[in-house]
């Protein structure tokens, strides 16, 4: 028989980027006296990841809980951004309730419809926060409206739609019931939590069932699966059928038993339905497993993840300089593939099949951010591998087998002198304007653009406009094929020799392009050093010593007259990469390359495809 469980409440935070959510939890934290009034924890707490603190984003989705008026309450903080949608789907299963964070300045924005959409698809209970009130030019009652208009437009049901509101300064700690008393703590926050959050519906007598939605790997303890205790005790010591997805079945023993209080994990004897736990003792784990009582034959529906639409190809490292940066030995095919699948295991998101040689291998993600961040962090673990150009994933239509494509909606911010560059950029990738409106000086405009039209476009947006644009996409659907789509402007400058570059040849060709390296840098053949003026590439020596003689250089031979190089980011070479160069990833070096090294194999290897192509 189905109770509520009255001492818990179990919620997620979901918002765009950067609207504050982190930051909101920090506050929360503090406040339910997570940790002592003198303890120097710093800001975004829960973004523990390197990269979260680098890139100022969440990418995995991190439980804690609080206690406020005897209530638990455990908190799920979600990433805001489309690609690591992955996440958010997956814990939206371990909540009954979620705080919809809205910036007072800038509403609604299109990963909050993302986010919004899924938790409303769900049924949960939504707490809408309008934060950050206190900043210049906030429109408090404005973005309330955008935000009722989006849940109707999203299909919210008549309860969803008659939404709480909480007001909010979260870099301060401060929550009220209207803009204007927003108090000096964040009580009002927390009582509306125990107020409109039911608590879990939970079966105590029936046998434990639990899904698993999250992993974790602890060094001594092994995998840790995380989930939401659906129905009856679980505990320590006692033996469990793990269930997959597809009805495979055995059998472990629950050897570690943990529940989230403030910041740490805390061991439990038992754990009663309706509370988040954590779980060890099992030799493999994997998200959507079914973690039960022996008698339990049936697996839970397992968690639904939209289909990833952008893959690139992850290979061995072959370039000349291969083996010198990376840990030894971890740059084999055998030690590549585990660790790709490894990652599918918790990036549930994510595919991975081998490819078309024992040392390639597909990976398949939802967008270039999402695969980005695989790279950064396979990096610094110490791998060594090399990955191709991004491309998009086709279907085909099952009723007319008419090829269909990934398309995004792309929605973008900037000053009104600037609106004709960027409809010129997105016209030429065949971007399809839907909505445009203009505000103080800035014009709001909305695309359905094709994906393949949107890789490698940011850096192209962001120079067009100065860096003030803003730009924010999602993925739409599938649609017919748009027709061809413009490639990179202009071609690369491509080392001949190898050895390092010397700032005597630099000065000589830097009239061909802008380069990517600096005098000293060691290269080889085939190794992009540059962008060409001019579309097509050009061979060039960056090696080139001058002869010594007993004569004083001249003052134009000197090397004072070098530009600066081009710093290249890990997302700059994926954007910059064409069809036939790969980049090459090391813990120290980014350097991107041509497939076939060799100048002259290149030109032949071009002369077959025209020739193919011709007919």
């Amino acid at each position: 028989m189905l109770t509520v469980r009255d001492d818990i409440r179990n919620i997620a935070i979901i918002a765009h980027v950067d609207h504050g959510k982190t930051t909101l939890v920090d506050g929360m934290l503090r406040q339910a006296k997570a940790f002592r009034d003198s303890a120097n924890v710093g800001e975004r707490i829960l973004d523990s990841n390197d990269l979260e603190r680098e890139r100022g984003i969440t990418i995995l989705a991190k439980n804690t809980a609080v206690t406020w008026g005897g209530v638990k309450i455990n908190i799920v903080d979600t990433p805001g951004h489309a690609d690591f949608g992955g996440e958010v789907e997956r814990v939206l299963n371990m909540v009954d309730g979620a705080l919809l964070l809205i910036d007072a300045v800038e509403g609604p924005m299109p990963q909050t419809r993302f986010v919004l959409r899924k938790a409303l698809a769900l049924g949960l209970r939504i707490i809408v926060v309008i934060n950050k009130v206190d900043r210049p030019f906030a429109r408090v009652e404005e973005a309330l409206n955008e935000t009722f208009d989006l849940f109707i437009e999203l299909g919210a049901s008549d309860e969803q739609a008659e939404f709480p509101v909480i007001y909010a300064i979260g870099l301060a700690g401060r929550a009220g019931y209207s803009a204007s008393t927003v108090g000096d703590d964040l009580i009002p926050l927390f009582e509306t939590i125990l107020k409109e959050i039911p608590g879990p519906r939970v079966d105590p007598d029936a046998p434990p069932k639990l899904l698993v939605t999250t992993l974790e790997y602890d060094n001594y303890k092994g995998q840790i699966g995380v989930g939401r205790l659906l129905s009856g005790v679980m505990k320590k010591g006692m033996p469990v059928a793990r269930i997959t997805p597809r009805g495979e079945r055995s059998t472990g023993m629950i050897e570690y038993l943990f529940t989230y209080h403030n910041l740490t994990k805390l061991d439990a004897a038992e754990v009663q339905a309706g509370d988040i736990l954590a779980f060890g003792g099992l030799d493999e784990i994997s998200i959507s497993d079914t973690i039960a009582d022996l008698s339990v034959t049936e697996p839970l529906p397992a968690i639904s993840v939209e289909e990833p639409t952008v893959r690139m190809t992850f290979g061995v490292n072959t370039s000349p300089l291969a083996g010198r940066e990376g840990k030894t030995g971890w740059g084999t095919s055998r030690r590549l593939r585990q660790r790709l699948y490894d990652e599918t295991r918790s990036n549930v998101a994510l595919r991975v099949a081998d490819g078309d040689s024992p040392d390639r291998f597909v990976v398949s993600g939802r967008g270039e951010l999402h695969l980005g961040i695989l790279i950064e962090t396979m990096r610094r673990e110490g791998y060594e591998f090399e990955v191709s150009k991004p491309e998009v994933i086709y279907r085909e239509d099952p009723e007319t087998g008419e090829l269909l494509e990934p398309v995004e909606e792309v929605h973008i911010e900037v000053a009104d002198n600037m609106v004709g560059t960027v409809v010129e950029l997105l016209g030429t990738r065949r971007g399809v304007m839907t909505n445009m409106h203009s505000d103080s000086g800035t014009t709001y405009l909305t695309y359905v653009v094709p994906t393949r039209g949107m890789l490698g476009f940011r850096s192209h947006f962001l120079r067009a406009t100065s860096g003030l644009g803003q730009m924010h996409s999602l993925h739409y659907g599938y649609q017919p094929m748009a027709g061809d789509i413009p490639g990179r402007q202009f071609g690369s400058l491509v080392a001949i020799e190898a050895g390092p570059t010397t700032a005597y040849a630099l000065v000589n060709v830097q009239q061909r392009g802008t380069f990517f390296i600096a005098p000293g840098v060691e290269v080889y053949a085939g190794m992009v050093v540059g962008e060409h003026i001019r579309p097509g590439d050009l061979d060039i020596n960056v090696c080139k010593t001058k002869h010594l003689t007993n004569h004083r250089a001249k003052p134009s031979e000197t090397t004072d007259g070098l530009n600066t190089p081009r710093q290249l980011s890990l997302d700059d070479c994926i954007e910059f990469l064409a069809e036939d160069e790969l980049l090459e990833v090391t813990p120290l070096n980014l350097r991107i390359r041509k497939r076939i090294l060799g100048s002259e194999e290149r030109i032949k290897e071009r002369k077959r495809r025209e020739k193919i192509l011709a007919g």
